[in-house]
């Protein structure tokens, strides 16, 4: 398979062309679960995916650009949706310089698409009301003019906490842990800007996981869900009719699936147990983080075959992904802790309680590939056209079709000793390459 460096036109960067339009031939796309062979037009003065049939026979127009791919796949970006950090930044870290903390954002974002994430949603753990309303108005939709060089967008905030449940803490500090009985204890937490379509547009806030059973949780869902807010169930005692309870209210996601819940008991199979719910409730979306340490890789198996459609690749990374071996600080609620990292387990010093991981999310692609007998289309799936649906940005984002944004990953394959492992070899972000990957010389 060709590596980057193989375009036949070499691919050199140059000013951007007179009408922005660029023709990928030679390719696999991925569209549903399928790799189909076609070319795909894009444009960089839109930022968006073009009809090529409308735009060259109808419109005659030709693309400025004609880049032969050699017969790697094209996948709409991959979608993030479970990020605490990267890179030694925190979301969850409060910092006196607000405008530094907003620096320190960008250039995240700078060098997060470089794995291939293109939409992401900034996690902010369990904290004090002080910091989430200081650091929400950072973390919303990315707004402005759609410039591809920015890298990464954020599609919105997920505010993991801190109505959780003490007894499934995980790494949470149960001092900052409260119970909501109304609307207007999650405006006191969040701050009413942040979770108020009418003060604040676009809201920061996409995501919130809470445990249902706790409090008025459950009675409060269909109002964060008006709000257009996800209510994703985590960190949860809940029994499986408390999280039917919850779905029906309007619950559509569970917070990484099996980790920090109720496990699955036969006579009562909890959280889990939705997942086969009766089909007059829809069944949730769930993140799955597939690292080898969070979950078995049969666990994970089992969790797609249960539900494929619901199944959604989260990293659940901290701010120790992309860094080295090391004791690394961690604001967490009231006070300041520390996490240890050690190859790709972290873990609260001091004791075996995992703390987050430091995966990217194309090497979770590549062990679900690996555990699974997914196809490549079933596993790029749950990280584009799936969190795209349970985000509502279907057809914008996670897609290859005409009108999406042009968000592109292109890859190619690698096989040794059996396993197909995916390559991230360029990023397209609006059209526009924001990343090439150099292959190492050959030997």
């Amino acid at each position: 398979m060709p590596s980057a460096d193989h375009d036949r036109d070499h691919d050199t960067p140059s000013p951007l062309p007179e009408n922005g339009m660029t023709k990928l031939t030679n390719c696999r796309l991925v569209r549903g679960d399928r790799l189909v062979w076609d070319d795909v037009w894009i444009s960089s003065a839109t930022g968006k995916i073009l009809r090529s049939q409308a735009t060259f026979y109808d419109e005659l127009i030709l693309p400025d650009k004609t880049i032969d791919l050699g017969g790697r796949i094209v996948s709409p970006g991959f979608i993030e949706c479970q990020l605490n950090g990267a890179f030694g930044f925190n979301f969850s870290t409060l910092l006196d310089d607000e405008e530094q903390y907003g620096e320190n954002v960008r250039q995240l974002n700078e060098k997060l698409i470089q794995t291939g994430v293109t939409s992401y949603i900034p996690t902010v753990t369990s904290q004090t009301a002080d910091l989430y309303r200081k650091v929400l108005p950072h973390l919303g939709p990315s707004g402005g003019p759609r410039v591809a060089k920015d890298g990464a967008e954020s599609l919105g905030a997920h505010v993991e906490g801190p109505f959780l449940n003490p007894g499934k803490n995980g790494v949470h500090n149960k001092q900052v842990l409260r119970q909501a009985s109304s609307f207007a204890d999650l405006e006191d937490m969040y701050g009413p800007t942040n979770i108020n379509p009418a003060t604040s547009n676009p809201m920061p806030i996409k995501i919130l996981t809470a445990a249902p059973e706790l409090g008025s949780m459950t009675q409060l869902i269909p109002e964060l869900c008006t709000r257009g807010i996800v209510y994703s169930i985590g960190h949860s005692e809940a029994t499986y009719e408390e999280a039917s309870a919850a779905v029906a209210a309007g619950a559509t996601m569970i917070t990484h699936l099996f980790n920090a819940m109720r496990p699955l008991h036969h006579r009562n199979p909890g959280i889990f147990g939705v997942l086969g719910i009766a089909e007059s409730l829809p069944r949730p979306f769930f993140g799955v983080i597939a690292d080898g340490i969070h979950l078995h890789p049969t666990t994970v198996k089992i969790a797609w075959n249960a539900h494929p459609e619901g199944f959604i690749l989260v990293t659940d990374a901290m701010h120790m992904a992309g860094l080295p071996d090391g004791t690394y600080p961690w604001t967490n609620g009231e006070g300041e802790f520390f996490i240890t990292k050690k190859g790709a387990v972290l873990l609260l010093e001091g004791s075996d309680t995992i703390a987050g991981s430091s995966i990217t999310l194309i090497d979770c692609v590549n062990n679900f590939l690996s555990w699974s007998g997914a196809t490549i289309p079933q596993a790029i799936k749950a990280v584009t056209t799936t969190p795209a649906a349970m985000l509502h940005v279907q057809g914008i984002k996670g897609s290859l079709d005409a009108g999406a944004d042009a968000d592109l990953v292109i890859l190619s394959e690698e096989k040794s000793e059996g396993r197909t492992t995916l390559v991230v070899d360029e990023v397209w972000k609006f059209g526009a390459k924001v990343f090439k990957r150099h292959a190492p010389p050959s030997v």
